[in-house]
């Protein structure tokens, strides 16, 4: 699969950051756009083999999340929490001129993804949730603190592979070195002084410890009225059988899919991911009609006060 064209473009944050998107166009007559976002430490390099196959028939947006790729740096360290990377996309949303888009999130951004679906469901056609629900495994967890924020000194591209395939081998087991390499270009940066670091800020790291105690539950039975996708790697650390099975039995309209031998998370450029992202978005309404949009937004106001009276928010 080779790359589309796209554009490089930036928008600003409510706190003022200066943030970054990769825009694939798509066809002049796209039925809708696609807003892709990434996982915890990933970047919008994430979809550069999903967003070339979906430019086909739609436009394409990558977030790069703040202190991520060539999205600016927070000053607070505490801003690199879901409520503020909603905010984040509301302000991508309205910065491309749309009214409307389908979500894919990986991980992270499938949590921004929920979350969204409960305070602004009206400007959603649809979600699709990668690797991710509204409980995370503590096994996953603590795999993903062991290595979050620190890194080894690295000086060449061949190392930067080693060093995410001794990461990520049991989680892609059938990679390859050329995998591996370009995997290295999406998550590292080559730094003025030759090294080599991963493309993230390190400081989201800490709000990172209370990153289980959220429940999501509320934000996920929000979207019973929206088409939902979810896909789970089949070896996921993160995503429990247990918990993908619920899912289906709390949102009955959920269209599931799973990637086999893959851990967290599937990149999206597997067949099985692939089909069912073809499937799903072809199902999607091109814009919600007036009547859908009103009672959505009429509901998640009520949502939103029933939260605040339960002392979620």
């Amino acid at each position: 699969m080779t790359s589309a064209t796209f554009t490089s473009r930036f928008y600003t944050s409510a706190d003022g950051l200066k943030l970054h998107y990769r825009d694939y166009p798509g066809p002049a007559n796209a039925p809708f756009t696609v807003l892709c976002i990434p996982g915890l430490t990933r970047n919008a390099k994430d979809f550069e083999e999903l967003a070339p196959h979906l430019a086909i028939k739609y436009r394409v947006l990558c977030a790069d999340l703040r202190g991520r790729g060539l999205s600016e740096y927070a000053k607070d360290p505490m801003t690199y929490v879901p409520p503020v990377y909603v905010r984040d996309m509301a302000s991508l949303i309205r910065s491309a001129g749309l009214s409307q888009v389908a979500l894919i999130g990986t991980s992270l951004g499938g949590i921004i993804s929920m979350v969204m679906a409960g305070v602004m469901p009206a400007k959603l056609l649809g979600i699709v949730l990668n690797d991710i629900g509204p409980e995370l495994d503590p096994a996953g967890l603590t795999r993903i603190a062991s290595y979050l924020g620190k890194s080894k000194p690295i000086t060449t591209w061949d190392e930067a592979a080693a060093a995410i395939h001794m990461l990520d081998g049991i989680i892609y087991p059938g990679y390859q070195q050329a995998e591996w390499l370009k995997l290295a270009r999406r998550r590292f940066i080559e730094m003025p002084d030759g090294a080599f670091r991963p493309d993230y800020d390190f400081n989201i790291s800490k709000p990172f410890a209370s990153a289980g105690a959220v429940n999501l539950w509320p934000f996920f039975k929000a979207m019973k009225d929206i088409p939902v996708l979810a896909i789970r790697g089949g070896t996921s650390d993160l995503l429990n059988p247990v918990v993908f099975t619920r899912m289906k039995q709390e949102l009955a309209h959920l269209d599931q899919a799973v990637v086999p031998n893959h851990g967290h998370a599937p990149y999206l450029d597997e067949p099985e991911a692939l089909q069912a992202i073809d499937r799903f978005l072809a199902k999607l309404p091109s814009r919600l009609g007036p009547f859908t949009a009103i009672g959505r937004t009429f509901r998640s106001i009520l949502f939103l006060m029933r939260l605040k009276m339960q002392g979620v928010i």
